[in-house]
């Protein structure tokens, strides 16, 4: 894991109007101002497809299916990022608390928010909570 002064470093540089013209809307909205897309209706949810997670901005290997798994909190969950230094981790005092913030490491992009000690049986005690929009699936 990377700090946040990293972000963006070895990665995909572009001008905010650059990210406008190259993202929808909604994937602007979410990806480079931290926007949240609404519970349970993102695209990858619900979804048991093998293969790997990339950052829907630049295209970065984020998560594997088999990282994945049911929180039933209505975003896509995994329990650990791909190996290395594929996210960072930032401090996030937004909505009147403090949660940490996971931001694509080679673009800098928010992805959501991992949560820590919520009692989910997986190998890390973590659940990476991620906007479906944040990502596209690369099947394997």
């Amino acid at each position: 894991m990377s700090t946040e002064s990293e972000a963006g470093k070895t990665g995909t540089e572009l001008t905010d109007e650059q990210w406008r013209e190259k993202l929808t809307p909604e994937e602007y909205r979410v990806l480079r101002q931290a926007g949240t897309e609404a519970p349970f209706v993102g695209e990858y949810t619900d979804t048991t497809t093998t293969g790997v997670y990339r950052c829907r901005a630049c295209d970065a290997e984020l998560f594997r299916s088999d990282q994945k798994f049911e929180s039933h909190c209505g975003w896509p969950s995994f329990f650990s990022p791909l190996a290395g230094e594929a996210i960072i981790e930032k401090v996030d005092r937004s909505m009147g608390m403090k949660r940490t913030e996971v931001l694509c490491a080679n673009c800098g992009s928010h992805l959501g928010h991992v949560f820590e000690g919520e009692g989910y049986d997986t190998p890390t005690d973590l659940r990476y909570c991620i906007n479906s929009v944040s990502m596209r699936l690369e099947e394997a």
